[in-house]
């Protein structure tokens, strides 16, 4: 090794110390463990099977990152064994912190190792510094009721639904249920096997044991547990072995009378590539789907990350944010904390007028250019009103509601100023649409059944709504 290689070396143990702190970095990556860089590999020679397992289990993303901020550049993590180490581990007499009941001669230890990381919140489907979140912090709303109380159920009543499937869009708080299922049952279950991945976790895994590592070490790795959770089922699209391999592990955990929990952005009938087979394994359960969170839930989130963030908001000010960012709980979020930022860096109160300078970039960019017209068409197609009564005269309640509610939404989606929203909505004056702005948003927060003219709520005719300028 050259001097340039121990230097890199050295700035990734320093890296390791900064992730995972000094006194576990001197155990597991101290004098028995011998690291190097080798092209765009990062070379980790330990004593033993025992201690390769551990790390590659336990710390194969640290060492990734600790080598992307070291060197600039990624590095992939290899894994040898290296026997000449043994005599330095005696030597040390450095030995890893193993659980209860665990003799590292027996062939389930590598897992319970495993286990006992995950147990501490390090497991490596965990994000570093933070634990699993939990169920009790979940918004719930009528979205997603269904599968929240389906997930208690799981968890709390093991054998109730497995496998559960939870699926539906991006930003809708499906990780949020798996990562709080798995801490719920751990907690119920303190010495059960629990393990929660990504789909693409799994397969980087399975393909590092089907050329390196031995598919036997994997399948005990996978198939002793009492729990397995997958995130993001839809990335094993058309990767046939993994996925010839992942039905092989639902067949012996189903037949063992485990669990298992997936998520995905679809429904499982809706997988491509997945052998019908394997989808009916997957639809053998329970399936759950979670959709966008209506009005009442995004207050809800908002607040509870107000409260989180230490941020004071008035009415106002959330009805202005959970109006206007409906996709994502991510978007809600993301809005609070650069309001937040904006308030300390201009040491100005966070007000209506305030947030609505801060944030309108954000809602500028939201998507794609909606004009005037698009907003009257659609909304006279999802309430199947005639197309030019909007710009009537007509003030019957029938016209008036669908009319605020137009100005409302052209207020929200596109850059027109009040006059020229008037104008185009039947010559109104500004004056009106801000009126009418107040009155939608007032609705919205005074009750999720508001009506419009028609069966429909006043929050699922916004989605509706919206659901169309998306598609235009």
């Amino acid at each position: 090794m050259n001097i340039d290689d121990r230097d890199i070396v050295t700035s990734i143990r320093a890296q390791l110390a900064e992730r995972i702190g000094q006194d576990r970095t001197e155990v597991w990556f101290g004098s028995t463990t011998h690291i190097c860089v080798e092209a765009d590999a990062l070379v980790v020679s330990v004593a033993n099977q025992f201690y390769q397992d551990w790390l590659r289990t336990n710390f194969r993303h640290d060492l990734e990152a600790a080598a992307l901020g070291a060197c600039g550049r990624a590095l992939v993590p290899q894994f040898r064994i290296a026997p000449e180490l043994a005599q330095n581990q005696q030597a040390h007499g450095v030995s890893p912190p193993a659980p209860p009941d665990c003799n590292p001669g027996k062939k389930n230890c590598a897992a319970k190792l495993h286990l006992a990381e995950a147990t501490q919140g390090n497991h490596p489907a965990t994000k570093v510094g933070r634990r699993w979140a939990q169920l009790e912090q979940f918004v719930v709303g009528t979205a997603n009721c269904l599968v929240h109380k389906a997930a208690h159920m799981f968890a709390e009543c093991p054998g109730t639904y497995s496998p559960l499937f939870i699926y539906g869009p991006t930003g809708t708080g499906k990780t949020h249920l798996l990562e709080g299922i798995c801490r719920a049952f751990r907690q119920s279950h303190p010495r059960a096997g629990v393990v929660l991945l990504s789909a693409e976790q799994f397969t980087s895994s399975f393909l590092e044991a089907l050329h390196g590592s031995g598919m036997p070490s994997f399948r005990r790795k996978y198939r002793d547990l009492e729990l397995l959770a997958i995130d993001d089922v839809q990335f094993f699209n058309n990767k046939r072995a993994t996925l010839v391999e992942l039905q092989h592990t639902i067949d012996t955990l189903l037949r063992s009378g485990k669990q298992l929990l997936f998520a995905s952005d679809r429904s499982p009938s809706s997988l491509k590539g997945f052998e019908p087979d394997l989808i009916g394994r997957l639809s053998g359960g329970m399936v759950c789907r979670v959709d966008p969170a209506d009005y009442a839930t995004r207050l809800g989130i908002l607040r509870q990350w107000a409260t989180k963030l230490g941020i004071e908001l008035d009415g106002e000010v959330e009805l202005y944010i959970a109006s206007h960012f409906t996709n994502q709980a991510r978007e809600l979020i993301g809005a609070l904390k650069k309001l937040q930022a904006a308030s300390l860096a201009h040491e100005r109160p966070i007000t209506l007028a305030f947030a609505d300078e801060v944030l309108s970039e954000l809602i500028d960019h939201h998507g794609a250019v909606v004009k005037l017209s698009d907003i009257e068409k659609a909304v006279c197609e999802v309430l199947g009103i005639h197309g030019d009564t909007l710009q009537s005269s007509n003030k019957a309640k029938t016209t008036c509601y669908p009319r605020m509610l137009a100005m409302w939404l052209a207020r929200k989606h596109t850059r027109a100023g009040l006059s020229e929203i008037g104008s185009y909505f039947g010559r109104r004056s500004h004056s009106t649409v801000i009126s009418a702005q107040k009155k939608i948003e007032a609705s919205m927060g005074q009750s999720a059944s508001a009506k419009v003219p028609g069966a429909l709520t006043l929050e699922e005719t916004i989605r509706r709504v919206e659901s169309r300028l998306r598609a235009s």
